[in-house]
């Protein structure tokens, strides 16, 4: 996979209404071997990687959904995302999160992300196992965190768009309980196609 890697300037508005630079990264996680987008400034680090269709129906069948809930969540844009508090470790900086209040921006609407309570509200509607929702719950970042210097967390995402849609995304974090913003332009989450097996495997 050819490597790509981009920087797009974009502006965070802070409480006090005054514009901060910061930069959005694009690029190909070398993990994933797939598409990431990350905001960073000095305090706050957040980075989407794509995950493939292929990839959640695998995941969550493994973990005991049935191929129709499993397929719900692969059509549901999912990226994993890494959030962290990367402030100075003798810094007293707190940063929280809430996900309900993230937007994402499309050419005519602006909605939320799909959450955890929203999934597993459809799970016991469901009856998916049990083991298969908890699972799931553990597999999502979490709704709401609050991180000190050097804290951070990962997880899923889901953003209930179609494969290959692109959108922006509205962040939200408070620092020091100081609500800021940030948007990450032209998002694209990953397209539906079949994973194909690395040269050489099963001959």
């Amino acid at each position: 996979m050819t490597r790509l890697f981009k920087s797009i300037h974009v502006v965070l508005l802070t409480g006090f209404n005054s514009l901060v630079s910061a930069a959005v990264s694009t690029g190909i996680d070398q993990t994933a071997q797939l598409p990431f987008w990350e905001w960073r400034n000095q305090t706050v680090s957040i980075r989407l990687v794509q995950r493939l269709p292929d990839q959640s129906r695998a995941y969550f069948v493994a973990r005991g959904f049935s191929s129709a809930d499993a397929e719900r969540i692969a059509q549901s844009c999912v990226f994993q995302t890494v959030f962290k508090n990367i402030a100075a470790a003798d810094s007293d900086t707190v940063i929280r999160y809430d996900l309900t209040e993230w937007r994402i921006r499309l050419a005519d609407s602006s909605r939320s992300l799909k959450v955890k309570h929203q999934w597993l509200h459809e799970w016991e509607q469901s009856q998916a196992p049990k083991k298969a929702q908890i699972a799931f719950s553990w597999s999502l970042l979490p709704t709401r965190q609050q991180y000190r210097p050097g804290d951070y967390n990962w997880g899923m995402t889901t953003y209930n768009l179609p494969p290959g849609q692109r959108f922006d995304l509205k962040l939200v974090w408070y620092q020091n309980e100081q609500n800021q913003t940030a948007v990450i332009p032209d998002l694209q989450c990953a397209a539906d196609v079949e994973i194909q097996p690395a040269s050489g495997i099963g001959q």
